[in-house]
């Protein structure tokens, strides 16, 4: 249900920026809870909490347009917010392409109870919080053993519900949460070298999550790998992107895909619509309707009633990610302006079997640093990882890089695994390519 008090404020807000002589209105209005809990050495290090607000308009006026927002509420300091802003819109240059969406792309709107919501989100107390955060120190101490210099453990968790209506008849209401654990270790390896790694985990409700004992164990293992890390010779192997870190490569694709990108000629997607961009492999799903996940939703920013899409399907680029503005913009048929839930369809083995069938190769455990052309799709990133052959870790490595083109990149992708993190909107599984230059000494 709609709170009622968030939607007659909304519809006071559509009226009186009417009155005031706008042509149309966008009101949304968002309120946000969070409360974070942080532990170093035994004891509380960061204990922060907070409530937010605000309210948000855009403004259609005499083919001109403009956006603000305010935390002030009350509908004395709302009347003159209105009021600004509409002058401020009013000595604006007009844009032709500014305007609210037709109204057909709010229409079919699925029926589906999301779980979006925690429903123990009350149970959360501050003794559970500090609790959590303790373990997850505790488990990582004990892990790390003598090698652990210093550990830290987060636990963070928030409330947000939002309201938005149109004055062309748009409805909108959501209410969701989120929690999140994370450990993280420095660990004394030799000479000077302190390595770090961490684990983590986020999730709808608090049920989702891996215990804090495990996600404690799991960021002193990661730290241990980077122990004795090194550079090795320049060559070219195979190589596995661990699940969590394969985003970190793909938003550079991911990037090309948005109509901002492509309107303003600035994608090495632009025109490869319909064209093979990859392997077989490389298939990715936008799937807004998955219960309980972190990028579902019912309708997007523009409003759009949502649906899943195959972005990209066996290799070849289906869809860009465009929404209202941009469409008009480009010409085109809108889709969405941006990403829900996007899944790469796991495989069928595991990463140790993979490792094993692989014989001699790295699996990339973390990226630094890095740059890239949106223009060309010429990317150059630094690894973290671990050598390994015939399936044993016999290495950790450091201080390398691997250098590619997305447009030839994604065609030497050649196996998905059967580990997709589901901590996050992109559900990546590992992924193994072939034949990339790592480039060391």
């Amino acid at each position: 249900m709609m709170s009622n008090e968030m939607k007659e404020l909304c519809a006071f807000v559509l009226q009186t920026a009417k009155q005031a002589g706008a042509d149309d209105c966008k009101v949304s209005y968002a309120k946000r809870r969070f409360v974070e809990v942080q532990y170093r050495e035994h004891k509380p290090e960061i204990v922060k909490e907070a409530a937010t607000q605000r309210m948000s308009i855009n403004i259609f006026i005499h083919g001109r347009y403009a956006g603000q927002s305010t935390s002030d509420v009350r509908k004395d300091a709302l009347k003159l917010f209105i009021a600004h802003a509409i002058e401020a819109a009013k000595i604006l240059e007009k844009d032709p392409y500014r305007s609210l969406p037709d109204p057909q792309y709010y229409t079919g709107r699925q029926e589906i109870a999301l779980q979006l919501m925690d429903p123990d989100y009350q149970k959360r107390t501050p003794e559970l919080r500090h609790s959590m955060a303790k373990e997850l120190e505790e488990s990582c101490l004990e892990a790390g053993g003598e090698k652990a210099i210093s550990v830290t453990a987060d636990v963070y968790d928030d409330f947000r519900e939002e309201t938005i209506l149109t004055s062309n008849g748009f409805e909108g209401e959501t209410q969701s949460t989120t929690c999140y654990a994370s450990a993280k270790m420095t660990a004394q390896d030799k000479g000077n070298r302190r390595p770090m790694g961490y684990y983590y985990a986020m999730a709808r409700a608090l049920k989702k999550l891996p215990s804090c004992d495990e996600i404690g164990k799991k960021a002193a293992e990661r730290t241990m790998e980077l122990m004795g890390a090194k550079k090795i010779a320049t060559e070219a192997l195979p190589i596995i992107i661990e699940n969590r870190c394969v985003v970190r490569v793909l938003y550079g694709f991911l990037s090309a895909m948005n109509g901002r990108a492509l309107q303003q000629k600035r994608s090495f997607l632009l025109g490869k619509k319909g064209k093979k961009i990859g392997s077989d492999i490389f298939t990715l799903i936008d799937n807004p309707h998955i219960v309980g996940a972190l990028g579902s939703r019912l309708y997007d920013g523009d409003g759009f009633a949502t649906q899943k899409r195959a972005m990209v399907e066996k290799g070849m680029l289906k869809e860009y990610y465009i929404g209202w503005y941009r469409s008009r913009k480009l010409g085109v048929e809108p889709t969405t302006g941006d990403i829900s839930n996007l899944i790469l369809p796991p495989g069928k083995r595991s990463l140790a079997e993979i490792m094993k069938d692989l014989g001699r190769g790295i699996l990339i455990n973390g990226f630094i640093g890095g740059n890239f052309n949106s223009n060309t799709g010429v990317f150059s990133i630094g690894i973290t990882g671990t050598l390994f052959e015939g399936g044993k870790r016999t290495q950790a490595i450091a201080e390398m890089n691997i250098a590619d083109n997305h447009l030839e990149f994604w065609n030497k992708l050649v196996e998905a695994a059967n580990d997709p993190w589901t901590y996050s909107r992109l559900q990546m599984p590992s992924l193994v390519f072939e034949d990339i230059v790592v480039s060391g000494v």
